[in-house]
Order: C-alpha cells, then structure tokens, then sequence
C-alpha cells in the first residue's frame, strides 16, 4: 500500500507564470498528471482517488492551473462575470494554448518526455487540448465532466445546465477563509452526485486543511472560462482517449461527454449511472481500472511528433 502523503510544493515555469504542482509520495509507475476544474486547485483532487491511481500503477503529479491555487493569478481583464466571458467574449487575457503549456512546462520540471492527463470538468477540455497541442508529450488523454474542447461561445450552451450555475451565481460569502471555506462547500454540495451520500464531514476536513479561494474568484473563474482555443479541430486528436461523464450531472449533459467521444476517433465512453459533477469514493476503483485499462492499452500506440 502506498502512503497518502503529498510531497512539496513545487513551481514549473512557463515565463513569468508559475505553476505549482505537488506528488504523491511512494508513488511509482507510468506518469499520470492531473488537471483539475474552473477556478479550483490541485486540492480538489481526492487523496484517495490518487492513492487508487497508485495502486494500479501510476506515479501521480496534480497542479495547479494558472489563476487558480498557488499558481500566478494574472491580472485583471474586461470581466468579472464568468457568463459574459464565456458568451461574450469579454474579459480573455491570456489563451487556451497558454493554459496547455503550463502543462508541459510542469512535464519539463518533472523531466517526464510524456504522460497520461486525467481532465476533470475545465481541466477535460484542458486535456485534450495538451493532447492537440503537444501530441508527442500524451500517451493518453482521459476527460471527464467534460465539453468537446473545440465547441466556444454560445455553441456551449447546448451541453450546459444553467441552475446550479445560476444559484451559485447568486450566492454572497463574507469575505476571508469563512467565506471561503463556505463557498467550497457550496461547490461540494452542488456538484455531488445524487445516487451517492454526500459526506459533508470529509468534504469540511479537506477544505479547511486546503483552503482554496477558487470557487469565490470569480475574476479569475472568467479569465479561465474566457481563454480562447485557436488550435485543432477535436476530430484531430490522435492519442488514446477515455471519456467519462455522469448521467446526473447538475452542470453539463451527458451528451457533452458522447459529443466529446465521438469526435476522438477509437475513444472509450463511460456513463457513471447516478453521478453527478464529480467524481464519488466508492467509484474510485473503477475509475482507477479503467485508467489503468487505457494505459495497457496505449503502450503500443507510437507517439506523434509534436505540433508546438
């Protein structure tokens, strides 16, 4: 059994930006990165879902994307509202290609050539974007919670549930580590999945040992959602590819996730009966084998040369 202990935190570069990223310790295998959501860090991964990635053989790095985190928050743009900059258009200040290379500059810290990259929710489309646009540095992509990566603009709207968002939207928290201590578990709550219990009492713990001000940013949640991707169609995606998307999910259709498999050609889907928009303890194995399946079955696949 592996122990469940987080190494240093650590800074990656991608010029001025720093990247902050952490391993789990005793951790040995094929290289697993782990890209998480909108706004939230590297905390938001369960310890024992990464401890289930080890056990079936992966050494597991998480990070933290830029404006989210101990990662560099960039400085203000044309907006505060994540819905104006994702259907206006408002408020990019910097691009999604800048988001994939932060990515890769945390493969460059680690000295790894290539590594599988496990999206959840934002960080789905921020996988399979690494794998567009750095193809030689993905043995394979695996995105869950997911939108295709190439759809923008109001086209999203077609996979979104708008309640969830639009009461969260709504809700004010005092200013501090209460506020956002009771904005994480806002976002916790919400996101649960419906057929599992929600165990507030574990979700309390890792937010108050990790208090993460992402789910109140909503200045940086805009700079994020508002980052432009000019790079390849989805249908170009040529690496091993694993969709999985719950069929309660409060924020995005299941038909974002078939719409995400589709356009990978050989793409695995998974549909999590009663799962919402994360990802619940009892599932842990099963999403851990069904990694683990995708990498055995990657290893013949030869990598492509790079794009960048």
């Amino acid at each position: 059994m592996v122990e469940t202990v987080w190494g240093p935190t650590r800074h990656a570069r991608n010029g001025r930006v720093e990247i902050a990223w952490d391993e789990l310790l005793g951790a040995e295998g094929d290289p697993l990165l782990l890209v998480m959501g909108l706004g939230t860090s590297r905390f938001w991964w369960p310890t024992g879902l990464c401890q289930a990635f080890a056990n079936e053989g992966f050494r597991v790095v998480r990070y933290d994307q830029r404006d989210a985190g101990q990662s560099t928050r960039m400085p203000p743009s044309g907006t505060g509202n994540p819905f104006a900059a994702l259907f206006g258009g408002r408020g990019a200040a910097y691009t999604s290609e800048d988001m994939t290379d932060d990515a890769v500059a945390v493969l460059d810290d680690l000295g790894w050539p290539a590594a599988y990259v496990f999206g959840h929710s934002l960080g789905g489309a921020v996988a399979q974007r690494i794998a567009l646009r750095h193809p030689d540095r993905v043995r394979g992509v695996v995105s869950s919670a997911a939108l295709p990566s190439d759809v923008s603009g109001v086209g999203v709207a077609r996979y979104l549930r708008l309640g969830l968002l639009a009461r969260l939207a709504r809700m004010t928290f005092p200013e501090g580590r209460e506020g956002d201590v009771a904005a994480g578990l806002a976002v916790a709550r919400g996101v649960a999945s419906p057929a599992y219990p929600f165990d507030e009492s574990a979700a309390r713990e890792w937010i108050e040992r990790e208090v993460d001000s992402g789910p109140r940013d909503r200045a940086a949640q805009s700079r994020q959602i508002g980052a432009r991707w000019h790079g390849p169609r989805l249908r170009e995606l040529a690496r091993p590819a694993l969709v999985m998307h719950g069929d309660a999910d409060p924020i995005l259709r299941t038909s974002g996730g078939r719409a995400t498999a589709a356009r990978i050609k050989g793409a695995r889907m998974i549909t999590w009966p009663g799962v919402g928009h994360d990802l619940p303890e009892p599932l842990w194995p099963q999403v851990a084998r069904a990694v683990r399946e995708l990498a055995d079955g990657a290893r013949s696949a030869p990598l492509p040369r790079g794009r960048s």
